[in-house]
């Protein structure tokens, strides 16, 4: 079968409702089947087991964990009342408080979803108290969500990192100027869209505010700080550096704020397996797909192809940017990265790309993709927070995405955003 017919197959089984995993397991076996390989499949199994055993990806789940964990235990709202003491008085409000809310947060989670369905419960029903538009707040809780799995930790990174055999820590470093540029965006956008429609903000919060909300918020700001320190100090690697957060918001949450009761855990755990194996069987079923496309020689076909248009890597790394966006229409963004990452990384080594920077450009591209229809899951996990229509929440994000797509050229074209701050602490 040629690449355009595994590829077609794939799309039209998700455009069928087809779950993505399984598309891509039904794609890659079936393939298999036209082309007389039958004797092959009973390495299904394996190559899906194979996929899934990796350290690395154990902290997936404790990350989202985590998160969970820091959403049931009222670290949300002290993130929240310390973010409007910050900016709640820039044009905007409680706009720009939800950007930077889903900064700090993002320091803890490194899930989108996980942002948008936690913390943003709570920044929406506070923009609604005061007076700001449903679709405005909607808008601007997905657009920031986004920035969860940009700034670290990230689970994208950490898949990233497990396929290609990129340093995890280097990732997470690379991500964090981005991440930055990524909210600075965004509040660019609030306040134009904020002057423009008059929307209220606060009076610019006292000192002695300022100083008690940061000094309730102070243990949470704590876990970024634990996580990457005690990865570049050495004392832990990022998958243990999940358990020691989910350790971390435990201890907060139970005994410290005393907000989480030992009957909550039972639905925190159950929370966190169905999501996390809901991935984890993306990631199974993407070997097994990834490894159909080796046997094709698709990596090699695509750099044959993308060769003979242009021997530029600017080029190159347009079009690869417009295909990452093209698929984030279709599919989630883990699945994004899972399908093309095996395509791709042959190919970022032909034209000297850097790894690491490149594993920012696939992320930042597929946080596009939560944020666009038909299967943008941040706009899902709003949509039905909020019960406005995917319809209604695209119209309103378009300064938004735009503002993401800026950062994503800029990391794309200049490699020292990504890279400056990995090697300066670690090393080239």
């Amino acid at each position: 079968m040629t690449t355009l017919a595994i590829f077609m197959a794939l799309i039209m089984l998700i455009m069928l409702g087809v779950p993505v995993a399984v598309a891509m397991g039904l794609t890659a076996v079936c393939t298999f089947l036209v082309m007389g390989q039958a004797d092959i499949l009973p390495m299904v199994a394996q190559r899906m087991y194979a996929s899934t055993t990796s350290f690395t990806l154990l902290a997936i789940p404790f990350f989202i964990l985590a998160g969970n964990l820091m959403n049931t235990g009222g670290i949300t709202e002290r993130i929240f009342r310390f973010a409007r003491a910050m900016v709640g008085h820039i044009w905007g409000g409680l706009g720009q408080v939800n950007v930077i809310a889903s900064m700090i947060f993002s320091g803890m989670s490194g899930a989108a979803v996980a942002d948008a369905a936690g913390l943003g419960m709570v920044e929406m029903k506070a923009m609604k108290d005061h007076g700001y538009d449903w679709k405005f707040s909607a808008a601007i809780t997905a657009a920031s969500s986004t920035i969860g799995p940009v700034i670290p930790p990230s689970i994208p990174l950490v898949i990233y990192g497990h396929l290609t055999g990129v340093s995890v820590g280097k990732l997470f470093l690379a991500g964090v100027i981005p991440g930055a540029l990524m909210g600075l965006a965004l509040m660019i956008a609030v306040y134009f869209v904020s002057r423009k429609r008059n929307y209220p903000r606060d009076d610019r919060a006292a000192i002695m505010e300022i100083l008690i909300s940061g000094k309730d918020a102070f243990l949470p700001l704590m876990t970024p700080v634990l996580i990457v320190g005690g990865i570049l100090s050495g004392k832990f690697t990022p998958t243990e550096a999940s358990v020691i957060a989910c350790i971390y918001a435990l201890i907060l949450g139970l005994f410290v704020y005393r907000s989480i009761r030992i009957r909550d855990l039972p639905g925190i755990f159950w929370n966190t397996l169905t999501h996390s194996v809901r991935i984890l069987f993306i990631i199974a079923t993407a070997g097994f797909f990834g490894w159909l496309l080796i046997i094709q020689r698709i990596p090699v076909q695509v750099i044959d192809g993308l060769s003979s248009v242009s021997d530029s890597a600017g080029v190159v790394m347009l079009i690869i940017i417009f295909i990452l966006l093209l698929f984030g229409c279709f599919l989630e963004g883990i699945a994004v990265l899972l399908i093309t990452i095996p395509i791709f990384q042959k190919l970022i080594v032909h034209f000297a790309i850097d790894p690491v920077q490149f594993g920012v450009v696939m992320t930042l591209a597929s946080m596009i993709g939560l944020l666009t229809p038909p299967v943008g899951m941040c706009l899902y996990a709003v949509s039905s927070i909020t019960k406005l229509s995917i319809g209604e929440l695209s119209k309103e994000m378009w300064p938004y995405l735009l503002g993401i797509f800026m950062v994503l050229l800029a990391v794309a074209f200049f490699p020292q955003i990504s890279l400056w701050l990995p090697n300066l602490l670690m090393g080239e």
